[in-house]
């Protein structure tokens, strides 16, 4: 049976849970996540969970925040003053924003926090910080 190695191209189904069981992302109902193991297209943690698999076999695997989307990091929290967002703009704390960064790429930032006098957003991803478990089923493998 053939079985991965690093630089296959696969393909799997998966479901991503936080530690609590709560999901928070899944490919059923949709195409398998295809992509080259070892390559960097997915978190390492699940990347180094693939080799030695064959197709149809399923696997849970734990993975901790440091080799998922790493720890939170402190400085990618601001507050900014209130009146550095467009009035017309609707906000709340859980609102996502795109912010440009100063060589002009788009950032994804979500508001943590609000007062009269300023906004507070969080550019760290989502699951930054968190332990994740993914169950996953190898769908194909090919080199």
């Amino acid at each position: 049976m053939t079985e991965v190695k690093s630089g296959d191209t696969v393909a799997i189904h998966y479901t991503g849970t936080l530690l609590d069981g709560t999901t928070f992302d899944s490919s059923q109902g949709r195409d398998p996540l295809e992509f080259e193991v070892g390559s960097g297209q997915i978190i390492p943690g699940l990347d180094v969970a693939l080799p030695g698999m064959s197709v149809g076999d399923k696997k849970t695997v734990q993975i901790a925040c440091a080799d998922a989307y790493g720890p939170l990091n402190p400085e990618m929290r601001q507050a900014i003053p209130r009146e550095g967002i467009p009035a017309d703009l609707a906000i709340e704390v859980g609102t996502t924003l795109e912010m440009q960064t100063p060589d002009g790429q788009a950032m994804p930032v979500m508001v943590v926090e609000l007062d009269e006098a300023t906004v507070t957003l969080d550019a760290n991803h989502p699951l930054a910080g968190k332990d994740l478990q993914f169950d996953i089923e190898l769908m194909s493998i090919s080199s």
